[in-house]
């Protein structure tokens, strides 16, 4: 689907930087490049070619937080499944942990180790920053994913999902269902306000919103969990008699936030959903509830950050690219999921 003309110009921008996976699909060549250089770089990387075949063999280390949501366990899981793919890949995957100072420990003993790349998804980028900084001046790359670190020099690349993309790409298709009410009643269901992502997100809800005439009517906030969706729904439902669609910034709260709809007994409205869970994509493909759609927020990021951290560390370039280096940031894209094109995405859905 496509966005208003006015947002469209808003959001092409950082999504030229990298559109998605699909030029990730097809990146490796197999000569390996002459000279090695500080931070992970190469003086002069292959030529793309002869995709995927074998490599020098290459040592990665993985660090992400705990899984303990869906979405989260998706991510390292993927992160897995792609280094498995690779003959010359080995993965050492340190335990995910919330804590970051054992989240330092472990980058800290990928260095001592002198792995070829770091791939890490930290539980808090500021407080990361040193330590992946530490590890690019010894030389090893770092693939910094999702939470960004607070310094450039802290990684040699950033995969990065679209955080105001997908409210942008959910305020779009309810555009498209219900512009032509100007009096609808459109409500949000967030996850945590202080969060910078949740901040994104909403924005770009709003402004998908103001570009057909719509406004966010009734708003609450939980804080990606369970309880927290079913509480917050509930509080939402009493508050408001009557709506026209709500998007849910996140499945995995999602779950709580469809209770919370049955135990009310409420379907005037749809919902569109955020992530991309698989419980989701089941309900939107079945038909006959209040789902709709979902918006995706990729649990595939860290598994690029593989699949780029592979390429770095062999010297190797993308092969849908033009450019010789591997690209500094890649922000994959928001698409929204419907039962039109719900098989698509199901391949890579996670369980909520």
């Amino acid at each position: 689907m496509s966005a208003p003309k006015t947002l469209r110009r808003r959001v092409m921008a950082p999504l030229a930087v990298l559109a998605g996976a699909a030029v990730l699909a097809a990146c490796t060549s197999n000569t390996p490049a002459p000279t090695e250089t500080s931070g992970g770089g190469s003086a002069a990387p292959a030529p793309a070619g002869a995709n995927d075949e074998p490599g020098d063999t290459v040592t990665i280390g993985f660090s992400a937080p705990a899984a303990d949501h869906g979405w989260m366990g998706a991510i390292t899981s993927a992160a897995q499944a792609e280094a498995e793919k690779y003959k010359d890949v080995e993965l050492r995957v340190a335990e995910g942990t919330n804590d970051v100072n054992v989240q330092i420990s472990q980058v800290e003993q990928f260095i001592n180790d002198k792995v070829d790349a770091i791939v890490l998804l930290p539980f808090d980028g500021a407080a990361l920053t040193d330590v992946a900084t530490k590890a690019m001046e010894a030389g090893i790359p770092v693939v910094n994913v999702d939470r960004e670190f607070s310094s450039p020099f802290a990684a040699r690349t950033t995969v990065l999902g679209d955080n105001y993309g997908m409210g942008v790409s959910a305020g779009t298709y309810i555009c498209e269902r219900l512009g032509d009410k100007p009096d609808a009643v459109v409500a949000e269901i967030a996850g945590i306000d202080n969060l910078p992502l949740t901040q994104d997100r909403s924005q770009g809800f709003a402004d998908a919103l103001e570009d057909c005439g719509l406004k966010v009517s009734n708003r609450v906030a939980a804080d990606f969990t369970v309880q927290g969706g079913e509480t917050a729904t509930s509080n939402l439902l009493q508050a408001a008699p009557k709506i026209d669609a709500i998007w849910n910034h996140d499945d995995d709260q999602g779950v709580g936030v469809l209770a919370a709809i049955d135990n009310a007994g409420r379907d005037e409205f749809f919902l569109v959903g955020g992530a991309g869970s698989k419980n989701v994509m089941d309900m939107i493909k079945a038909g006959g509830s209040v789902v709709e759609a979902t918006v995706i927020y990729p649990s595939t990021q860290a598994a690029d950050g593989i699949r780029m951290a592979r390429l770095i560390a062999q010297g190797k370039s993308m092969s849908d690219l033009v450019e010789v280096e591997v690209p500094r940031t890649v922000q994959l894209h928001a698409p929204v999921v419907t039962k039109d094109n719900v098989d698509q995405y199901l391949p890579t859905a996670f369980q909520s």
